[in-house]
């Protein structure tokens, strides 16, 4: 058995990086190597053309169910992940996102960890938050190697940072060295397991490929409901590195579980202002045409609902409609 799996992941400000790196591999990589980075869903599938104008290195767009090739770079394409499967065989699926995105870093390095165990060498690039975290523990787990992009160096110190707090005897190198020691690595001999995959590795990586898997739901359940479809969730613990993922598959490193919830915050209560403030016009209204008709108890209850809910957005945080504006009493 040797190391002839490369898998890398990074985000924003790790392009540059990524090219640096590939520039400084050779032809002859006796390893394949699989990049996936955050990539919008419709943005245009440039990567693989851009890497391989940077060395000498093939670089191409991964297509699925092809058989990975040693001395080939493998690029991930938008709303697909890209996953390593049994003897070798690259898989681009649909799969519930993981860490809010599609492609994952997490995904990727799970997939190669449950499959290939100590033939992987695991890399982590620049980027935010902390994607790549938990499957660069998985990759440890599985006997891999494990190479981080030193934090002072990346654009965007948070992946890198996390891995490290998640792999703490992790090789933290700058580029240039990442590529020279992923050239002196690829290749050597090492040792097989004698251990299997996880059941939680088994479930991850399952849902991921085929939204399905034949063991039990992963991890510990907590009191947590999924940011994206608000099933419930379970903690799951890999070596120092924590994640949480529902029924359903979708995965959050803690970080980015923080994150989607700030998002889901800001929307709800954006919603609610509105909601609100539509209601406030709607009952000021009907306060004015009561007034107009004589109607006083219809006045003042309607008045009074608008007392609400300016107390309401003021909790909110929103300054209420100006009380000059409201209705006055007859």
């Amino acid at each position: 058995m040797r190391r002839d799996v490369i898998v890398v992941g990074g985000s924003a400000g790790s392009t540059q990086a990524l090219r640096h790196l590939v520039s400084l591999l050779p032809a002859d990589l006796q390893a394949g190597v699989l990049v996936a980075t955050h990539l919008a869903p419709h943005a245009p599938n440039r990567l693989a053309r851009y890497l391989a104008n940077a060395g000498s290195l093939p670089a191409v767009p991964a297509a699925d169910r092809q058989r990975m090739q040693a001395g080939t770079l493998y690029t991930a394409v938008p709303d697909r992940h890209l996953l390593l499967s049994d003897q070798d065989v690259l898989r681009l699926t649909r799969g519930p996102r993981e860490n809010r995105v599609r492609p994952a870093v997490d995904a990727l390095f799970r997939s190669a960890a449950r499959w290939c165990g100590p033939r992987v060498i695991g890399v982590v690039l620049s980027g935010s938050l902390d994607d790549g975290a938990a499957g660069l523990a998985a990759i440890v787990e599985r006997g891999g190697t494990v190479l981080v992009q030193q934090p002072d160096e990346a654009k965007f110190p948070g992946m890198p940072r996390a891995a490290l707090r998640a792999v703490p005897d992790a090789a933290a190198l700058s580029a240039t060295q990442i590529a020279r020691a992923i050239t002196q690595l690829a290749g050597t001999s090492v040792s097989p397991l004698d251990t299997e995959p996880s059941e939680d590795l088994i479930w991850e990586t399952d849902m991921i490929e085929n939204v399905y898997s034949s063991t039990g739901p992963p991890g510990q359940p907590m009191a947590l409901g999924c940011p994206e479809c608000s099933g419930g969730m379970s903690v799951v613990e890999t070596g120092k590195a924590v994640h949480y993922v529902c029924h359903t598959g979708h995965s959050y490193s803690p970080e980015t579980f923080v994150a989607a919830r700030d998002d889901n915050i800001e929307t709800a209560l954006w919603t609610a202002l509105s909601s609100l403030e539509e209601q406030s016009v709607v009952l000021e209204d009907m306060a004015a045409r009561a007034d107009q008709a004589g109607d006083h108890q219809g006045y003042h209850r309607n008045l009074s609902a608008v007392q609400r809910i300016r107390e309401a957005m003021t909790l909110l945080g929103r300054q209420p409609i100006d009380e000059a504006d409201a209705p006055q009493t007859s």
